[in-house]
């Protein structure tokens, strides 16, 4: 790896950082100081790792939620579902008390093709089209580098509104929170990852609402604003508020040292407890052609002063001595790794993982290992509210009327029986997407399919027959080609399959790559046998009824994920009776128990080291692929001999509870984490 070099007198004569610094040769070394405020810098890390910093009493928690996705307003994933659930349990179970959690996001405007957000006089329509009423409070300036690298005051609103019984604030720039797509956008970019059409992207932009939000604090420490008050703990959703704690720690600091704050604000906003929520660590907000830009836009005048003096707890990883890159990019969630007062993520054995394992904490492995040793990191698994996710007569009656030919019936883990039915319905609703291609094109008009064929003759007994689906993104995460390779193996194995032959339902919105895979899948069958191949439909593409019908009715979903920090899927899959059968990844360890209420693979590899199951079993099964392969054989076994088995285990599945405030579950966990600072 080429060595990079930065004399400490490389700065000297500037307050801010060269352009294209990053890019020369240099060395992070940290000068020797007697300055407390410069020690203050290179000490913090340290300090914060090793859970050195008293945590402030609160008595009521007036917390903010700073997340760029909410499910309600616009979501893309599992940390927009986090954003708006959360806070809206805490403030069910809490609000007589006195405690509230706000939701902090930006105010998206614009339309993606896909996303489409505007403002109608005091009438907010998100992404996901859901309105709320919303009051401008008040316009901030927020320094921030412009299009032609100069510092440039931004306008920002501060609107306030409310949705069912939280406050929310939005935080609105036309230049930096357009959705409005650029020519030059990628086509797997949307939402509020789009490359804008003033060339903004998706590092920047939450670059420039992680120091929106600070100015915001900063204000509200200052002055009152009428309607908004100013919080005591902040909750950091994940690596686009990253910046947040090296904002209010070490700018503040910085400031004071210039000049240009008084001690006692600084001290007001850097003791301002922050919590730091990481999803999949793999997403971390790298830029490296914006390295200079971005950390000058954060720290102005002061950014050669806190990079020079932005040291890392001691670690074994060269590439992150420094908290505000690694190795020589910018990195949005560094800062909170090193500096924020805890960090969570969402599961417990995800915690594990990425503490240990290279490839799931990769260059922060070792900092959060030192977290988790000095207890200042935790695992806490996501809730969901499981009246949204059970089969409920509204959402039920919905999707009959929409697909208008089926007869879907709500159920629970009484009334299994009536599943059965719903299998059947299903089998009759795909045949005849199969065979009717003008009502295909109406039902499901932005899904691509391949081959779907008429199974309605041919399936004899529904009971009797598994279905079993994926309707999860295609990434490589998702892990489907070791599901192609499961199905293979099984196709090869039992080429005269006596009862009968499992359908596969296999798709979602994603890359194109790997619907290409599952055509050849089903291609590939198809040459084994074309009667197994007539069962297996694929597509590429989201329909929000057509997923709900697929889980509606099927038996297991598969989930052969490579990672999986917390996983949503399988909670909804379990909610409707629908058996995961997953890698022992992740939260798939912590919500699933193998043989009682899902199946699970024995052992897990990742960059072919066993990460979890026996020595004696890996050697065994050697691969992933394999581990999942004889799993995946596992159910199938139960659900043909063992009937009442799969039965109890439907039972156990729909019983299970992963609400956000069952009693002693996640929500009275992330209470005290946010008012004790533990669990």
């Amino acid at each position: 790896m080429e060595k990079k070099v930065v004399n400490p007198g490389l700065f000297a004569s500037s307050k801010m950082l060269p352009k294209g610094f990053n890019k020369k040769k240099f060395i992070l070394s940290y000068s020797v100081t007697t300055n407390p405020n410069l020690q203050e810098i290179q000490n913090l890390s340290k300090k914060q790792c090793l859970v050195k910093k008293y945590w402030p009493q609160i008595d009521k928690i007036k917390g903010w939620m700073i997340t760029a996705e909410t499910a309600t307003f616009m979501k893309w994933g599992g940390l927009g579902v986090i954003a708006s659930e959360l806070p809206e349990a805490f403030n069910a179970s809490f609000s007589e008390r006195g405690d509230s959690l706000t939701v902090v996001t930006p105010l998206y405007l614009g339309d993606t093709k896909k996303k489409k957000a505007f403002l109608k006089d005091d009438v907010y329509v998100g992404a996901e089209q859901i309105e709320i009423k919303i009051k401008k409070l008040k316009t901030i300036d927020v320094p921030f580098f412009g299009e032609k690298n100069t510092l440039v005051k931004n306008k920002v609103d501060v609107y306030s509104g409310r949705y069912n019984n939280t406050n929310y604030i939005f935080l609105g720039n036309e230049r930096f929170f357009s959705i409005n797509t650029h020519k030059n956008n990628p086509p797997a970019q949307d939402g509020c990852y789009v490359l804008n059409e003033f060339g903004v992207n998706e590092v920047e932009r939450f670059a420039f609402f992680s120091k929106a939000v600070y100015v915001l604090i900063k204000t509200l420490c200052e002055h009152k604003i009428e309607g908004l008050e100013c919080p005591n703990v902040l909750l950091a959703n994940d690596w686009h508020s990253g910046a947040l704690s090296g904002l209010t720690k070490y700018f503040t600091v910085a400031q004071v040292e210039k000049g240009s704050m008084k001690p006692d604000l600084a001290a007001k906003i850097k003791n301002i407890p922050i919590v730091h929520i990481a999803h999949h660590l793999g997403y971390q907000g790298w830029d490296y052609e914006n390295t200079s830009k971005i950390l000058n836009s954060l720290y102005e005048d002061t950014a050669a002063m806190v990079f020079k003096n932005a040291k890392a707890v001691k670690n074994s990883n060269p590439r992150a001595t420094n908290t505000l890159i690694v190795y020589d990019c910018y990195n949005q969630a560094s800062c909170n790794f090193h500096l924020a007062d805890r960090v969570v993520t969402v599961s417990k054995n995800y915690m594990e993982e990425v503490s240990k394992e290279l490839g799931f904490g990769f260059d922060f492995r070792d900092i959060l290992k030192i977290r988790k040793d000095h207890r200042g990191f935790f695992g806490i698994v996501n809730g969901y509210e499981k009246k949204l996710i059970s089969p409920n007569k509204e959402k039920i009656a919905e999707v009959n009327k929409y697909f208008g030919c089926t007869n879907f019936q709500t159920f629970d883990e009484k009334t299994l029986d009536i599943k059965v039915k719903n299998k059947q319905e299903f089998i009759n609703l795909i045949s005849k997407i199969a065979t009717d291609d003008a009502y295909r094109k109406k039902v499901i008009p932005l899904i691509d399919v391949y081959k779907f064929e008429d199974i309605s003759k041919t399936v004899k007994d529904a009971a009797r027959t598994p279905i079993i689906c994926a309707t999860s993104r295609l990434v490589e995460q998702k892990g489907y080609d070791i599901a192609v390779q499961a199905i293979l193996n099984l196709a090869h194995k039992y080429e005269k399959f006596k009862t009968e032959y499992p359908i596969f339902v296999l798709g979602g919105a994603g890359d194109i790559n790997y619907f290409e895979m599952l055509k050849k899948l089903k291609d590939k069958v198809a040459e084994i046998d074309k009667k197994k191949a007539q069962r297996i439909f694929v597509f590429r593409g989201y329909k929000d009824e057509f997923a709900y019908a697929i889980q509606l009715a099927s038996d297991f979903y598969m989930m052969p994920c490579r990672f999986e920090p917390c996983g949503l899927t399988q909670m909804e899959a379990m909610a409707k009776g629908t058996l995961p059968i997953a890698m022992s990844t992740g939260g798939l360890v912590d919500t699933i128990e193998d043989g009682v209420d899902g199946f699970r693979t024995e052992v897990f590899f990742t960059e072919k080291r066993r990460v979890y199951g026996s020595n004696l079993i890996a050697q065994r099964l050697k691969n992933n692929e394999n581990a999942y392969t004889e799993t995946l054989e596992k159910a199938l076994n139960v659900f043909y001999r063992h009937p009442k088995q799969i039965e109890q285990m439907k039972i156990k599945a729909m019983e299970k509870d992963f609400s956000w405030d069952v009693e002693g579950g996640s929500l009275y966990k992330y209470y005290n984490l946010l008012s004790l600072g533990h669990l």
